[in-house]
């Protein structure tokens, strides 16, 4: 199913051009000093903002970082918000989003002009903020987050967080397809390594199983200073890589503090990204879906009514894998070629092997995870070395789903 939502008038989607979110600072605790604006200078920020292609303005008037000193509060996040709104709106040609996790606060910004909330918390800080966003109907970014902002570990966690948040919002009424997912890429909390960022940037397809629009806010964040090992204000490039990736894997908005350097970048990286285009005829609809995580299937089985345990029983039956093994009996290959087949995968193996004219070959396995896990136990059986084979085969499919063998390395 292709995304395709309206956003205040703004079409986004994977149909439509990728949509840059311009980052404007009031809060002078923010990590990255050369995104603060002034009051003086507001207007005249914003407007080159939209210049240079911003289609979204995203105020934040006090800091969401987790170091920020000093903390702020409410009164003093609505005197810096509230006089901004009045300069802008209406004074430029964007969405305006108000970066804020209290309810208070998103209120009263939406009267005065605002048409998005950015709740980097996920409606976890202020329980009154969703009751916000449902009686204004309005469109709310929502960040990955069960009990603080950016908690959630590792993408799995990040799925479930994602997938409760939805579910809350629907129970309280919202129009969930106004929702915007954003995955919590930076260092939210201090048990978050880059790896985990890195997985989230390498494997950012995964959250289309949702079917919403997604935001990646990757512009100059801790993971990029972990390879590159420089300050904020020396990012960009940094950033701009990851830009490209996160696009590649389906990023409908890319929440940035440099618009005219990520404009370009944007652009190429979509026109790369494959078009996906769902069959149509009548009231009938076929789609491919590109699972890249048993995981992310079970989640969408049930979503459309599947059983609990019906989605997790078949969840390994949607992901296949093709795995090479060297350097083997010819009589060995011939068996896993055997028992893969009898298990409904199949096995690729050089000529002379079939007819035993080589010692020594190398086979490609193919299969589901569901039928290499049967073929691992058949194999730990067998005779000759089948049983050694059998632990590498299972070690190489658990260092496949481990993301520290992925991700860790010297950077």
């Amino acid at each position: 199913m292709v995304v395709d939502v309206d956003i205040c008038g703004l079409k986004v989607g994977d149909d439509h051009p990728v949509r840059l979110m311009g980052v404007i600072n009031l809060s002078k605790e923010s990590f990255y000093k050369g995104s603060v604006v002034s009051t003086d200078s507001l207007l005249d920020v914003a407007q080159k903002m939209v210049d240079s292609g911003a289609t979204i303005l995203d105020i934040g008037a006090r800091s969401t970082w987790p170091l920020a000193n000093p903390v702020i509060g409410e009164e003093e996040e609505l005197n810096r918000m509230i006089p901004a709104l009045d300069i802008l709106k209406g004074n430029v040609d964007a969405l305006i989003s108000v970066d804020t996790v209290y309810a208070s606060v998103a209120e009263e910004s939406l009267k005065h002009g605002a048409d998005i909330v950015n709740d980097v918390s996920g409606f976890t800080t202020d329980p009154r903020m969703i009751d916000v966003v449902a009686e204004y109907d309005c469109p709310a970014v929502v960040m990955a987050s069960e009990e603080i902002p950016g908690d959630p570990i590792g993408m799995d966690a990040i799925m479930d967080c994602l997938a409760d948040i939805i579910s809350k919002a629907n129970s309280k009424g919202m129009d969930t397809d106004k929702l915007i997912l954003d995955p919590a890429i930076g260092k939210w909390i201090p048990e978050k390594d880059p790896i985990f960022d890195f997985e989230t940037i390498d494997q950012f397809e995964s959250l289309k199983v949702f079917q919403k629009p997604l935001l990646a806010a990757v512009s100059r964040k801790s993971c990029i200073d972990a390879v590159l090992h420089k300050p904020a204000s020396e990012r960009l490039y940094g950033s701009l890589a990851a830009t490209a990736i996160v696009v590649h894997k389906g990023a409908h908005i890319i929440r940035t503090h440099d618009i005219p350097e990520t404009k370009d970048v944007v652009e190429v990286a979509r026109a790369m990204r494959k078009k996906e285009q769902p069959v149509k005829s009548g009231e009938f609809e076929v789609s491919i879906m590109d699972i890249v995580h048993p995981d992310d299937a079970e989640y969408l089985m049930k979503s459309m009514g599947v059983t609990g345990t019906g989605a997790k029983v078949m969840k390994n039956k949607t992901i296949s894998k093709v795995i090479r093994v060297n350097n083997i009996t010819t009589t060995e290959a011939l068996i896993i070629k055997q028992e893969i087949l009898a298990r409904g995968g199949d096995a690729a193996l050089e000529r002379d092997a079939v007819s035993h004219e080589t010692e020594k070959t190398d086979v490609i396995i193919i299969g589901t995870l569901l039928q290499f896990e049967k073929l691992v136990h058949k194999l730990s059986f067998q005779a000759r070395q089948l049983p050694l084979i059998a632990e590498m085969i299972a070690e190489a499919l658990e260092n496949d789903m481990d993301v520290e063998h992925r991700y860790l390395r010297d950077i």
